[in-house]
Order: structure tokens, then sequence, then C-alpha cells
């Protein structure tokens, strides 16, 4: 069978630090590694090629099209099922991702045949398998139960919530066209690298715990290794919920890297529980090549990290800061913006900032993410519809502001977004680290940033 993978472009909304986080499609990577044995596949990353879908289905005459998606993705995923439709009411469609796991109803359409809502080698042989043999042209056919997978023809009933997506080791030549566009902020070329699944922290606004777990389950560090020495990339962004979160599984890594005589750029995800517990091992770290960590401060307030389910305090903030100075390694710091806020709030938090000097700030208004819990609170105060996909992209206000108007909110946001890109992301910074050409992708996409807060505003 021929198999295309797609990833949809990203829409313009969802643009913000992710424009220089534009990572590989590892999910993608993976589905290939199982299916690529027994059938031809090929990966369309339609963030990277700009050749229009109906060329590449002409060009490449798929059996099945298979398409990943995030909640932002579903208009776009839907339009390329109606696309691979008109091309030919033949090929297979089939959808999987993050939103099919979180809300597979958002697929129930005449243009999809079949949802994954997660992914493992055995369900993805099964169904495969299946596939080839008996729902051809002439024969049809109807699914035998498979984990995990519904299908349009049984009215998408049976679906199995229970199970989980599994991590196989993706391969990674499977985008080796596209591999060089892949990149973390002004780390370019760069890879994607998991060691573990699921958070113990259970912070209530995340979404990847309830995706992979409550508890962490570490991958072997031989399955760890193999993976890292597949990926050619001199940077690699290591996207565990909390990568020092535990100071022997971070020194077995640091052990293995040593023996291995493995030498890259490592980024990684942090709490600042953990950065506090790791303060030992960090140092060895740096050696072995830690740049930045992205950490969650979330906040300047204590009662709000309280009620994010954080064991973490300002204070705390501020001690984890002064480590990741001293050890040298940089700090990609990320804020939430709490919709209780007020103009003196906002000015506090610039305030925290000033004294917490990271490198690099993000900010995105809280986001009670659609079947989430935190969802459930905030229902009767949202401005966005729960299937109004594309604004569920953390980058706008989905609940409604207590303290201030909409539009009085938004100018607080651009206030503190000029305050952040103008003050705080370090120019000299970003120059001696990353060079011009990532200055002005900076530039680009805090313009993007201005103009779209304009534009809510003036809708507001």
């Amino acid at each position: 069978m021929k198999i295309l993978l797609v990833r949809p472009a990203r829409i313009e909304q969802a643009i913000t630090l992710g424009e220089f986080m534009f990572s590989e499609p590892i999910g993608l990577e993976m589905v290939y590694a199982v299916l690529a044995p027994w059938h031809r596949v090929e990966i369309f990353d339609m963030m990277a090629d700009k050749m229009p879908l109906s060329v590449k289905l002409d060009e490449y005459q798929p059996d099945v099209v298979g398409v990943t998606s995030l909640c932002i993705d579903v208009n776009a995923v839907l339009d390329i099922a109606v696309q691979v439709k008109k091309y030919h009411k033949q090929v297979v469609t089939v959808v999987g991702g993050t939103q099919a796991f979180l809300r597979p109803a958002s697929f129930f359409s005449a243009s999809v045949d079949y949802i994954f809502r997660f992914t493992t080698r055995q369900n993805l042989t099964d169904f495969f398998a299946w596939l080839e043999q008996y729902c051809d042209v002439k024969n049809g056919g109807q699914m035998p139960e498979i984990g995990g997978v519904c299908a349009q023809a049984d009215g998408f009933a049976g679906l199995d919530a229970r199970g989980r997506n599994e991590y196989i080791l993706p391969d990674r030549k499977s985008t080796s066209k596209y591999r060089n566009a892949y990149s973390y902020f002004g780390y370019r070329p760069s890879a994607l690298l998991g060691t573990a699944r699921g958070c113990s922290k259970k912070c209530n606004f995340c979404l990847r715990w309830r995706i992979e777990g409550g508890a962490e389950e570490y991958l072997p560090m031989e399955l760890v290794r193999e993976d890292l020495l597949n990926a050619p990339e001199p940077t690699v962004m290591i996207y565990d919920n909390d990568f020092l979160h535990h100071v022997p599984r971070l020194e077995e890594f640091c052990r293995m890297l040593e023996e291995a005589g493995i030498k890259k750029n490592f980024i990684c995800y942090a709490s600042v529980e953990s950065v506090l517990a790791a303060v030992g091992t960090l140092q060895r770290f740096r050696k072995l090549g830690l740049q930045a960590v992205l950490l969650g401060y979330e906040t300047y307030s204590d009662a709000e990290l309280a009620s994010y389910g954080k064991k973490s305090t300002r204070k705390d903030n501020l001690a984890a800061a002064a480590i990741l100075r001293e050890a040298g390694v940089d700090v990609w710091a990320s804020l939430m913006l709490h919709p209780a806020w007020n103009r003196e709030d906002f000015k506090e938090l610039r305030r925290h900032l000033r004294q917490l000097r990271p490198q690099i700030t993000s900010m995105c208004p809280l986001t009670p993410f659609p079947n989430l819990p935190l969802f459930q609170q905030y229902q009767d105060n949202l401005l966005v519809a729960d299937d109004d996909y594309e604004k569920w992209s953390f980058a706008q206000l989905t609940i409604r502001p207590s303290a201030l108007s909409t539009r009085q909110y938004y100018r607080e946001m651009l206030i503190t977004n000029f305050y952040i890109n103008l003050y705080m992301n370090n120019l000299p910074y970003v120059i001696r680290k990353f060079g011009f050409a990532s200055v002005w992708r900076l530039a680009k996409g805090s313009v993007k940033v201005f103009w779209r807060y304009v534009k809510l505003m003036r809708a507001s």
C-alpha cells in the first residue's frame, strides 16, 4: 500500500514563539517506523513543504492518507480530508494525533474514514494489515475490533479510550528532506528526543500529563542512547514534561552521554522545583551540553501558583533563576496571564521579570482547554466556543477578564509584549547566541504579535 502521512500547516494566528520552535513531526516518524517495512510510506510536512496538497496527491497517488492533529488543526485536517476525497473517493482517510485523543468527535465527518485515538505498534500493524487484505475497492469489509480505532462505517462507535500512545523509536530518515528546517529558537537544525512519559506534578492547566499519565514512565536508557545517536542534528530538544525532575535519572543520562562520547547542545523542559532539587547535577549536565531550559515560572503570585497545583513559590522562582545563572544555563521563561488580573498585576509581573532576568520570555493567557476540568470551571465565562478550534491557540483570550474590559486586557498584554521584546529579550544575547538572522525572525514574530493584539483589541 502507498501511505501518505501529513502534518497540516499551522494557521497564522497560532504563531507566537512557536514560530521559532518549529519541531520535527516525531509522532509521524514513529508511525512511519512501524509501517515502512511493509508498505511504501512518505511523510508530507506541510509546515516545511510549500507544494500544494493537490499536486502531492497527483504525484504520489496514495491508497491511504493519514493526518496528525492539534486542536487548532481541526479545520485544516477536515479540509485535507475533503481534498483527498475529491482527488479520489476511494483513498482511505485516517486521522490521529493529540486532538483525536482528546476529542475524537471533532473529526466525525463524511470525509474521514477512520480515527486513531491513540497509536501503538500493535494497532497500527493490525489496522493496516486488515486494510490491505480486506478493505480494497472490490471486497470492502467490516473492520474488526482494534483498540483505539473507530470507523465512519460504524458511526465512529466503540472508540476505546483506555489506551495511550506508545513511544516507538522514530525513523528520523523519514523527514530527511525537511530536517534543516526544524529548529528551537536560534538552534537550527535541531531534533526532538523523548526519554520519559507522564508527569507526577499534575498541574491543573496542563494537557500533557492527562494524555501521557500522572506518573513518570522512563524509557530504557539504551533506547534513549540509540535514538540520540540516530539524530544527526547538533542540537536536541528533550521534550519530557520535566526532564530534571529525578536526579538519579539525570545522573544516569549524563553517564550515558559520557560513556557514548555524545556531544550535543541540549534544551529541555524543567520546573522550578526540579531546578532546586538538581542543583548539584546541573553543572555536570552543563559541561555535557545543556544550553537552556524552558522553565514554567507561570506567575508572580504565590496564590495563583498554589491554585495551579504548583509546589513552588515566588521566592523559589528567584532561587531557581539564581541557580541557573550560576550554572551558566539560559532560561526561556513561560508565563500565564490570569483573567482576574488588573493593571497592577501586569505591572507586578513586569517587576518580577526584572528580578528573574530570563534570556527569553514568552507569555500566554490562561487557557482552559476543552474537555479538561479547568474548562468546566470557566465554561460560563468563556469568550470562545469550544468548537471554534482555531481560537484555542494559547495566543488569545478565551476567558472573559473580570477586572478589566477585554480591550483593556489586550492593551496590557500588548504593553507587556513590548516590554518583553524590547527590554527583557536581550538583543545582544540573541545576536551573540544565534546571529542576526534570528534577530530578524524575532522582529517579524513580534510585529505579527503586535498586529494580532491590535486586531483583537479592535474586535473587542
